[in-house]
């Protein structure tokens, strides 16, 4: 029996790489960490246990910052990466079997190469609108280029293909305090059962849970009064806003890792600390979710929001 994708050894935090190649969030102040910045946060990040690390060939430099980030450190056999294929829609030449399969091989190979391995942990499409090439990304896994596969799943309405979707072994998907539609639909739960190693991404909903609420732009202000009540109960339990975010997403059953972009080394060593605590209490759990309406998707949705990243 081949190996299972949950027996990969996936730390509990994974480390998001996309602003080692771009800068990206709402709430980024601090720009795109150069090499040295990279070296550090990588160094902090494996110390304290964050050995999973995801990028993207659609990520800017990331993936190459990334390679050259663990060979000057000599950590390539310290970690474990996650990337993704750059999405099909991207291609300029007619889509046949054979030009996907092709685009999709260079993909992967490109991004081998620049990250310095000779296959990837866990392969993923950037986004479930691609899970009609499924077969092709099992053939890479085949030809020895990826040993897992799975999906970025963009909204939660795509669980139900994502789940039908033969050879699926990964997801990963956006959950936080804020949004927690897929919670609440039951499939996350329903993946968990499957055996799909499951990556909880966006657990600061790019940093507008974290902003000051005089901060907050005027087409977001709807989500104004809620974040003033996860505040007050942070602040009931003794807790900031970024460990009880984050120990949030720890607590969902089913949970394989949970993805947080970092810009300083100084994010880093605060979320190892965080991850460390573990989960939160029942009762904070059960005060969250019942202080979070289903709110709409031009908040939960960050391609909604003014020069948001899509």
């Amino acid at each position: 029996m081949a190996p299972s994708v949950l027996d990969v050894g996936f730390s509990k935090l994974v480390v998001g790489t996309v602003q080692f190649g771009l800068p990206y969030g709402i709430a980024n102040r601090t720009g795109q960490p150069d090499l040295a910045q990279v070296c550090e946060i990588l160094t902090c990040a494996i110390d304290g246990g964050a050995t999973t690390l995801d990028t993207a060939a659609g990520y800017g430099e990331s993936e190459e910052v990334l390679g050259k980030a663990l060979e000057e450190l000599g950590a390539h056999s310290r970690v474990t990466i996650i990337s993704k294929v750059r999405p099909v829609r991207y291609m300029k030449q007619e889509r046949t079997e054979h030009s996907v399969k092709e685009w999709m091989r260079a993909s992967v190979r490109s991004s081998l190469e620049r990250l310095g391995i000779e296959r990837l942990p866990l392969c993923l499409f950037h986004d479930a609108s691609d899970l009609d090439y499924m077969p092709f990304l099992r053939d890479l896994k085949e030809e020895g280029l990826v040993d897992h596969v799975g999906t970025s799943v963009r909204t939660p309405d795509q669980m139900q293909r994502v789940m039908a979707t033969p050879g699926m072994e990964a997801i990963q998907i956006a959950v936080s305090m804020l949004d927690q539609r897929i919670r609440r639909s039951g499939d996350l739960a329903r993946a968990a059962e499957a055996g799909l190693a499951i990556f909880v991404r966006s657990v600061y909903l790019q940093g507008l849970l974290l902003m000051p609420l005089e901060e907050v732009i005027p087409e977001l202000q709807e989500a104004v009064p809620v974040l003033a009540e996860l505040r007050r109960i942070a602040a009931d339990a003794g807790l900031t806003m970024p460990e009880m975010a984050l120990r949030y997403a720890l607590s969902l059953p089913g949970v394989t890792g949970v993805l947080t972009g970092v810009e300083t080394v100084e994010q880093m060593a605060a979320n190892t600390a965080i991850v460390a605590q573990g989960p939160l209490p029942a009762g904070v759990v059960e005060a969250i979710d019942g202080a979070v309406p289903d709110l709409p998707e031009t908040i939960l949705f960050p391609w909604h929001w003014p020069g948001a990243m899509r």
